[in-house]
């Protein structure tokens, strides 16, 4: 419990339990405490039916787990590991800041994460990437509507052991090392050394991007190295001098040295301006309607702090300009001061064809969260 009120409040009626326990266990010790008078046709004895219900119910009352179940709300989110340290440190600032929630908090993947929103396990799904076909099929065939919140830019880094004396790498060249056509660095102008590749696992989202990306629905090499997370890709291509992988850039560290991709680095303004070629979104997948628990996690990651949250975990919240969508598509509005989402004005249709934001008009922010179905026609 975070409530020290609560907390305290648990004490007390800790203690008055054990007097209860007592009051039951005191009777025992001199024999079977309930005595039926047959003559009188009443009870006798310590514990008296009204008196036995009483402590019942009070036993029930008291109890640990109906204490907790009346303390807070409950939020559980689960999901891509891209999104996962950005979703811990929002969870522990939210908490801090007096939210009355109990976070549950986990990374399994991508597609484990919305597998278990459609399930109806969890209540917020973090994701690198957008549904996939089979995805969408599974909710709709088991009645399930989803809907999908952008959160955060982030680019996939591509990483090598900084003694590999490459600086920067096509994207050509990218898919010629992952589907097992340059086997020697020194095909690329590089040291004289064999490449080892190192993947994402099938479930992660990342893994999805870089399919998709990079190679294009091409094979990737079959030696090519799993790992299970970003962290786990950084440490291996810090521990050995002939490897190569990806990461999302909250997981660049000083192990590793980030190679440009068709002459840009992952950097902030790169990605904002769609220059670097390895830049995608971030996303949290809920059911439709939001939970209201999900739906003030969401506010609070969306409002000034929560965007600060974002920059510190390495990625870019999603910006009102260049990313500004039709409303019926999906986007993190802007938040004021408040830390409240406005409303489209009553004049907007949900057409695409707004006031031009150069002409000095601001046009209305996206709804946060645009059904799925009327974004796939």
């Amino acid at each position: 419990m975070e409530n020290p009120r609560l907390e305290a409040l648990f004490l007390s009626f800790t203690r008055i339990q054990a007097k209860i326990f007592r009051m039951f266990a005191q009777p025992f010790k001199s024999g079977f405490p309930l005595r039926f008078q047959s003559g009188g046709a009443r009870w006798k004895g310590p514990l008296s039916p009204p008196r036995l219900v009483t402590l019942l119910v009070l036993w029930l009352l008291f109890s640990p787990p109906a204490l907790r179940a009346a303390d807070t709300g409950r939020l559980m989110i689960s999901g891509s590991t891209t999104v996962l340290p950005l979703t811990e440190a929002a969870a522990e600032r939210y908490m801090a800041a007096g939210g009355n929630i109990h976070l549950s908090v986990s990374g399994t993947g991508t597609g484990e994460g919305i597998k278990s929103l459609v399930d109806g396990n969890i209540d917020l799904a973090g994701a690198s990437r957008d549904l996939l076909p089979a995805e969408r099929i599974r909710a709709e065939r088991l009645g399930v509507k989803l809907l999908r919140h952008s959160v955060a830019l982030d680019a996939l880094a591509v990483v090598v052991n900084p003694a590999n004396p490459l600086d920067e790498i096509t994207l050509d060249d990218l898919e010629r090392v992952y589907v097992g056509e340059v086997k020697n660095w020194r095909e690329l102008g590089s040291f004289d050394r064999p490449v080892i590749a190192i993947n994402r696992d099938s479930s992660s989202g990342t893994f999805e991007m870089w399919l998709s990306l990079v190679l294009k629905g091409k094979r990737y090499r079959h030696d090519a190295q799993v790992q299970p997370s970003g962290g786990g890709v950084t440490y291996a291509v810090g521990g050995n001098k002939n490897a190569v992988g990806y990461v999302g850039i909250g997981f660049v560290n000083p192990r590793v040295k980030v190679l440009k991709v068709d002459g840009y680095a992952p950097t902030g303004e790169n990605v904002l301006n769609g220059d670097y070629p390895l830049t995608r979104e971030l996303y949290f997948f809920t059911r439709d309607p939001v939970p209201p628990e999900a739906g003030l996690f969401l506010d609070f990651i969306r409002s000034p702090v929560g965007r600060e949250i974002i920059q510190n975990a390495g990625f870019l919240p999603i910006p009102v300009e260049p990313f500004r969508r039709a409303p019926e598509t999906i986007g993190a509005p802007n938040l004021g001061e408040e830390g409240k989402a406005p409303r489209p004005s009553a004049d907007d249709n949900g057409s695409a064809d707004g006031p031009d934001p150069d002409e000095g008009e601001e046009a209305p922010p996206p709804q946060p969260g645009a059904d799925l179905k009327d974004q796939s026609g």
